[in-house]
């Protein structure tokens, strides 16, 4: 008889695919005692890879198997061989030579979960897919392509699909491919500092690799060292006619902090932007959704989500996702009263236009301000943060420019770039200020 864990298994293969089950999902252990389940990963970099990536598919599909909300815990098998030190055991004379972490993203196509098969295509998005189907095939001479969009439209899916098609296009036996973000560069770089092993980083990096897809390049604003350090790496790449993609939430130009030499290099390739999509794209990604999971969604349920969550693509699938579950549990079909019931967990789009007044005055409302004060020129804690959020919410729900958004609180626009990139730092790390102010965002977005 099939054990409750395979069941689970099987339910993660089918909505997962199987490159993605079998490096990440099957060499997990499994311990289930009523609705906790346990899981023990290889190592840290695989533990912490699944409970990123993964744990919301996981917890779903648990949901399904056990028929009550699971308790999910994700740990690491324990081991007495070959223990590497923590940074902070090592005096400053200390002669032991220290491993760098786990390599980069690198070689296989698990690790990509989109595909261009699975993007839908709007006016929104149209030029930025055909840079990147075209930048797969090799038609155009730019090694460079930078990708731009607010957060949740789609940059993560389209520099995905491409590291996916470039293993499958390669005329090499095996091409490598090193798939991060900005941030996991630095950290890269900042061990492989401590460890002694910097000629082994940019061996890694400039040398042993064939395709390099870097997420999130604003991380680098205001780091010196290490811009100095990527733009020699993108420098040593192109040189050898290597490929590399970039994606941020602003152009190159709307950068503050970045050095001159490298904001031209970020512009030497093809640029294209993501924009919010419109209702008839919405639609269509809703039918897709639907449609690969088998399911129907009548056309007032769709038409009811498409109103209600516009701005951000990610949690529009998430919404899909949970008012398919929802149904199937209760073994209920989908109708408007169950949408209505999922979406009242998610931040949604206003029935009014939200423009930057109605920002103003529900972050005001919010943080317990007055609108004077998020205009003014104070540098209180609360009041920089509530003037963040502000911008954060600008950026995402409105058209204006940074340059539009600073001229309204009198700043500049890279004080207003540097505030967004703090608030989505922290939305990213899951820190507990970042969860705070997730938890704000939804309260402004659904009055």
């Amino acid at each position: 008889m099939m054990s409750t864990w395979q069941r689970i298994q099987n339910i993660l293969e089918k909505c997962l695919g199987e490159g993605i089950f079998k490096v990440w999902i099957k060499p997990l252990k499994a311990e289930i005692d009523g609705s906790k389940l346990t899981l023990t990963a290889r190592n840290d970099f695989m533990a912490s890879w699944v409970r990123e990536k993964l744990f919301n598919a996981i917890r779903e599909a648990a949901f399904e198997v056990l028929g009550e909300p699971p308790v999910i815990e994700i740990r690491v098998a324990k081991t007495k061989k070959h223990k590497v030190p923590f940074l902070s055991d090592l005096s400053e004379h200390d002669e032991r030579e220290m491993a760098l972490p786990i390599l980069p993203k690198i070689e296989g196509k698990g690790i990509f979960r989109y595909s261009f098969q699975d993007f839908v295509v709007g006016p929104c998005n149209e030029l930025a897919f055909l840079a990147a189907r075209t930048f797969c095939q090799s038609c155009i001479s730019s090694d460079q392509l930078f990708l731009c969009s607010s957060p949740g439209l789609g940059k993560t899916h389209l520099v995905q699909s491409m590291g996916l098609e470039l293993l499958k296009k390669s005329n090499k036996s095996r091409v490598k491919v090193a798939y991060l973000t900005a941030e996991e560069f630095a950290s890269q770089l900042v061990l492989a500092i401590k460890a002694r092993q910097v000629e082994q980083f940019k061996a890694r990096f400039r040398e042993q690799i064939d395709i390099l897809l870097i997420e999130d390049i604003h991380f680098f604003q205001n780091k010196e060292k290490l811009q100095d350090e990527f733009l020699c790496t993108i420098k040593s790449l192109t040189t050898q006619g290597k490929k590399v993609v970039f994606s941020s939430m602003f152009l190159p130009k709307e950068l503050n902090g970045v050095d001159s030499q490298l904001v031209s290099r970020l512009c030497q390739g093809f640029m294209a932007v993501i924009n919010k999509p419109d209702m008839s794209t919405i639609l269509r990604i809703i039918d897709h959704k639907s449609k690969k999971m088998q399911v129907s969604i009548p056309k007032d349920v769709g038409e009811y989500i498409a109103s209600r969550v516009q701005s951000d693509i990610r949690q529009l699938e998430s919404c899909i996702n949970n008012l398919v579950l929802k149904a199937k549990l209760l073994k209920e079909r989908i109708n408007l009263e169950l949408a209505r019931d999922v979406l009242k967990h998610y931040a949604l789009e206003k029935e009014t236009v939200i423009d930057l007044e109605y920002i103003l005055k529900n972050v005001a409302r919010i943080y317990d301000l007055p609108i004077e004060a998020l205009l003014s020129k104070s540098r209180k804690k609360n009041y920089v943060w509530a003037r963040n959020t502000a911008y954060y919410l600008a950026r995402k729900y409105t058209d204006l420019s940074l340059e539009e958004i600073g001229r309204r609180f009198n700043r500049r626009h890279s004080t207003v770039l540097k505030g967004i990139a703090k608030v989505e730092q922290e939305l990213n790390r899951q820190t507990p200020l970042g969860r705070q102010i997730e938890k704000t965002l939804e309260r402004i977005t659904s009055i």
